[in-house]
């Protein structure tokens, strides 16, 4: 009965250590996600700006081409 006892200790430890092994997974997968959409974010951003730029800059030259005709 006690080699029965030990057994299931054996393998409620083994089970806690995968689960917090998987708990410590998750955890860095949360902040792998965090960061790419922290990242993602700074990226649209700039190209927002860009195209807001860009946008600009092309009204600008079609009102310098209205005025040349």
């Amino acid at each position: 009965m006690s080699d029965i006892k030990q057994q299931i200790f054996q393998e409620l430890s083994a089970l806690e250590e995968s689960a917090a092994k998987l708990r410590s997974v998750s955890v860095n997968a949360g902040r792998q996600t965090d960061l790419e959409v922290a990242i993602l974010t700074e990226q649209v951003k700039s190209l927002r700006e860009k195209n807001a730029r860009a946008t600009d800059m092309l009204d600008k030259t079609i009102s310098i081409l209205k005025k040349l005709k």
